[in-house]
């Protein structure tokens, strides 16, 4: 299995903290791999700008680097700042990491007319071609993100040590969301694409367990000709496409995406508020209805962060905090190592029918049922 943590708090602090709850839940997982997500970055050197924009990945070689920073700059993007890693290349397994890319850009001139979703819209195309190139390039170039103020980091290995060879623990990078994974993929060839925390246009989600549905989910999201919709070297990708698919694409709000991916039986539905809404969500998308075991863990580009299970609930997970200050992970340990003084008592599990959510303002945490009658957004 997998091990999952997030913290959240409104006063930013390291990732290394999420590494050290990591640390603590050791046992479960296999040491192969890190990923993180840091939402809501702050750098020690630079203050971001909301016109800046932040690209993590790597360049695996000198040549891919001149490449991409050439390719960059003619695209319209100038480089603001770069954050510089305090590297120990000793403590990292793979030989071919030129350069960890950090790098804060002023969106191009052109752009400043653009809506918010039209600047969404651009930086996944520039992602996506970042990311062509680089598999037409033999792999010299891995992408994580482009977007406001979130850094990604992914990497073979057992997370401290990661953290330790990238000099996490020195404080000059913060955040207020960090999410964190602790194993490579497994099930497939090892590849940086399927390391969680997935990405796509601000929304992130990561996933202890499997999913045993995963051929026709990802046939049916390739099917949308939607951009984004790309890689599956994981099956656990298509739990991030799904939650962009319908909050996203669809505009529908948050608690329906657990309605989406475990709904409700026709004889609970028959019971329900939003019955005959929610039968019709089940037929359209009955191709997205997932198979587990998994607990799910996201976040979105308001800092809002989410827990929901599968149906089998075979897969840990829990949360707890306090006002200011809130974690979620696949054991207690990990929960005590993030936020120890809280009331542990308030600690929550959810069932299969609960999504856990800790708000952006992040002053308590709200669990809804899929019992729970809902508001549909007016049509504009």
């Amino acid at each position: 299995m997998c091990r999952l943590a997030l913290k959240s708090a409104e006063t930013p602090f390291s990732p290394y903290d999420v590494l050290m709850a990591m640390e603590a839940m050791q046992e479960g997982y296999d040491g192969s791999g890190l990923g993180l997500l840091l939402r809501g970055v702050e750098f020690e050197e630079f203050k971001l700008k909301p016109h800046h924009v932040v690209l993590s990945g790597i360049a695996h070689t000198e040549a891919a680097f001149h490449r991409l920073t050439d390719w960059m700059g003619g695209q319209g993007f100038q480089v603001k700042f770069a954050y510089e890693f305090d590297r120990r290349p000793e403590l990292i397994e793979a030989n071919d990491r030129y350069h960890y890319l950090v790098r804060v850009y002023r969106m191009p001139e052109s752009w400043s007319s653009l809506t918010a979703e039209e600047v969404d819209n651009r930086l996944l195309q520039t992602r996506l071609a970042i990311r062509r190139d680089g598999e037409a390039n033999g792999g010299d170039i891995t992408v994580f993100s482009l977007y406001r103020d979130v850094v990604m980091i992914k990497e073979v290995g057992w997370p401290l040590e990661v953290g330790n060879a990238l000099g996490l623990h020195d404080g000059r990078l913060k955040a207020r969301v960090v999410m964190a994974q602790g194993r490579q993929n497994t099930n497939y060839g090892i590849n940086l694409y399927a390391c969680h925390p997935f990405f796509i246009q601000g929304i992130a989600t990561m996933t202890n367990g499997e999913n045993t549905a995963f051929v026709p989910i990802k046939e049916w999201l390739q099917g949308k000709y939607i951009p984004g919709y790309i890689g599956y070297h994981s099956d656990s990708e298509t739990f991030t496409h799904i939650l962009h698919y319908i909050t996203k694409q669809l505009k529908l709000p948050l608690e329906l995406y657990k309605h989406v991916i475990t709904p409700l039986k026709t004889e609970e539905l028959d019971a329900h508020p939003n019955g005959d809404f929610l039968k019709g969500l089940r037929t359209v998308c009955r191709r997205l209805i997932i198979d587990g075991p998994n607990a799910i863990i996201g976040t979105l580009p308001d800092e809002t962060s989410l827990l929901v299970m599968d149906q089998k609930k075979m897969r840990p997970a829990t949360v707890g905090g306090r006002p200011g200050s809130w974690a979620m992970a696949s054991e207690m340990c990990g929960v005590d190592a993030l936020v120890p003084d809280r009331d542990p008592a308030l600690d929550f599990q959810p069932m299969r029918e609960h999504t856990v959510i800790i708000p952006p303002e992040r002053k308590e945490l709200i669990v809804w049922s899929q019992f729970d009658q809902f508001t549909l957004p007016q049509a504009a």
